[in-house]
Order: structure tokens, then C-alpha cells, then sequence
């Protein structure tokens, strides 16, 4: 047992873990557009960040915190409408890209990442999944809670980033083949952050 969690117990929590992330959402749109304007190594950062995203949503629900952003409407609203503001600036900011120069997406490794933390932080849908799956799995009598989130958390983080980085590095890999349209990709990405945000909103 680990943590007081024995095997079986953690088989069918990486197999339902897995399988949910194979699920297209919000997360893999994020990647796969990522990879489509930067290309494979960007969408692979993509999904690390949504991943550190995840584990940062663990970690708070452990804590207690995200108990506290659930039953307080003024914190849900304003923290849904920031995620959705911070989605359609990428939205805006990537249609007016132009073509992608030669190493670019060298350099915006970095900066792929971190949008796919942010965009993952922001997003009050994950905290509330989080908080709703993982004690599912837990067993208190066995050993303390929040240990066991947070193990069952950084398993489900583990294991969404090679899903979700899987998108992103097949996106990244067909839109290599379209490189002299890469102006058209921008427009195309553009309009899938614009739909996660207002799927955000609307949900």
C-alpha cells in the first residue's frame, strides 16, 4: 500500500484518470492549438503546462482551498471571467501573429508553457472537477486525505501530460507540413482559444 492506498485502488484511478484525459477538453484544444502555430515542442510545452496547472489545483484542494472558491460565488465568477479575459487575449494576440520566423518556436517554448499554466490556473471548471474526482479514490481510514490527493493528483498530472502532450505534438507535426500557411494556423488557433473562453463563460 502507499499511503495507505492499496494497489487495486490506484489501478482503477489511473485507468479512470487515463481515460477522462483521452477525452478531448478544454486542456488538449489548448495544447493542440499551441502545437499548430508553434509546433510539436510547443504543443509537448503546452501539455507540461497545463500539467503544472493541475498539480497547482491539487495542491489547493489538499489545502482546503478549493472547498472555499467553490462555496463562494463572487471568488468562482471573478476567477471564471479572468481565465475567459486571459483566453481571448491569446485569441486576439495569435490572429494578429504573422508567419512563424525560422527558431521561433525555440524560443517560445517558455512562453507556451506558462500560457498553458495560466490558462489551467484560471480555470475554476479543473478546481471543481479536482475536488469532486480525487476523494473518490481516497480512504481516510487508511491514512491522512490531503496525502492522498496530492499523490493521486500528481498521478493524474503525470499521466494527462503524455495524453495531452500527444495532441499537441501531432498538431504540431501536421501543421509543419502546412508551414507556408502558417498565417491561416494563427487564425485557426485564434478561433479555438476564443471558443475555450467562451465555453467557459457559457458553462
Amino acid at each position: 500500500m502507499i499511503l495507505g492506498l492499496d494497489a487495486a485502488t490506484i489501478a482503477g484511478f489511473l485507468a479512470a484518470g487515463v481515460a477522462l484525459n483521452l477525452t478531448p477538453g478544454a486542456d488538449v484544444m489548448f495544447a493542440t492549438a499551441s502545437g499548430v502555430v508553434g509546433g510539436p515542442r510547443a504543443g509537448i510545452a503546452a501539455a507540461a503546462g497545463v500539467s503544472l496547472g493541475s498539480l497547482l489545483h491539487t495542491v489547493l484542494a489538499a489545502a482546503g482551498l478549493a472547498a472555499l472558491i467553490a462555496a463562494a460565488p463572487v471568488a468562482y465568477e471573478a476567477l471564471r471571467w479572468l481565465g475567459a479575459g486571459y483566453l481571448l487575449y491569446l485569441a486576439v494576440k495569435t490572429w494578429r501573429a504573422g508567419p512563424a520566423q525560422p527558431g521561433a518556436g525555440a524560443r517560445g517554448l517558455g512562453r507556451a508553457l506558462a500560457k498553458g499554466f495560466v490558462t489551467n490556473a484560471l480555470n475554476p471548471k479543473v478546481a471543481l472537477f479536482i475536488l469532486a474526482f480525487l476523494p473518490q479514490f481516497t480512504r481516510a481510514e487508511t491514512g491522512p486525505a490531503w496525502a492522498q490527493m496530492l499523490l493521486l493528483g500528481g498521478l493524474f498530472s503525470v499521466t494527462g501530460f503524455f495524453v495531452t502532450a500527444g495532441y499537441g505534438a501531432m498538431a504540431g507535426l501536421a501543421a509543419r507540413g502546412l508551414a507556408r500557411a502558417t498565417g491561416w494556423l494563427n487564425r485557426v488557433a485564434a478561433v479555438v482559444f476564443g471558443l475555450i473562453a467562451i465555453k467557459l463563460v457559457l458553462d
